[in-house]
């Protein structure tokens, strides 16, 4: 669970600097976000894997932006 809490944690700090510091990526957020489980299914689990997984394209999309601008 201290895990979890962890890599919501960066979640929650990588998307504060996407909407703080680069607004225009905001778009790509709700992109990003289809890769969790989907809340249409009230038994849907998002686990650790899946928050690891977003958790890793958030990274990357801002890795690339910075490079590229």
């Amino acid at each position: 669970m201290q895990k979890t809490q962890k890599i919501l944690a960066e979640i929650s700090a990588i998307t504060r600097e996407i909407e703080e510091q680069y607004p225009e990526l905001q778009k790509y957020l709700s992109e990003t976000r289809s890769t969790l489980p989907s809340g249409s299914n009230a038994n849907a689990d998002i686990n650790e894997e899946d928050l690891k997984n977003y958790l890793n394209q958030l990274k990357e999309m801002l890795e690339k932006y910075k490079k590229e601008h």
